[in-house]
């Protein structure tokens, strides 16, 4: 199934199906697609999104950014809470986001490292930067 993950009702239905998926994503709310695939992103030092820090944060920025990050993680419950809930009576068992997002197969994640800062990525994650570039005349 290629499938979108911010909207999982294509996971839950390969999760019902047993067959593997595809995500196309340029990013996920919360960081969820980093923690479902396990690639390291500690907090003080990647700076989360729409903070507006660099890479070269002081103690504060590292403190504010960590505080960011975790206050994303409560939003992110409350707005996947639906899907889980569809999720576990579809599925008739329990099942969260990140468990319906570790089922996936490979990640297609639209990074420009212009745009994002480098990070280590894990063997099913493939970068496929310059999707959204239009063609120069």
């Amino acid at each position: 199934v290629f499938t979108d993950p911010v909207m999982p009702c294509g996971q839950i239905l390969a999760a019902h199906l047993s067959i593997p998926s595809v995500f196309f994503l340029r990013g996920m709310p919360c960081g969820l697609e980093l923690e479902a695939t396990h690639c390291p992103s500690p907090p003080s030092y990647v700076p989360s999104g729409f903070t507006e820090f660099t890479d070269h944060m002081n103690f504060l920025q590292r403190v504010k950014n960590l505080i960011f990050d975790n206050a994303n993680y409560f939003l992110c419950d409350f707005a996947f809470q639906p899907f889980e809930k569809l999720a576990s009576e579809f599925l008739q068992r329990d099942v969260t986001m990140l468990d319906l997002l570790r089922q996936d197969s490979v990640w297609l994640i639209r990074l420009d490292f212009v745009l994002d800062y480098p990070r280590p990525l894990m063997p099913n994650v493939i970068a496929i930067g310059g999707v959204n570039c239009g063609h120069k005349k």
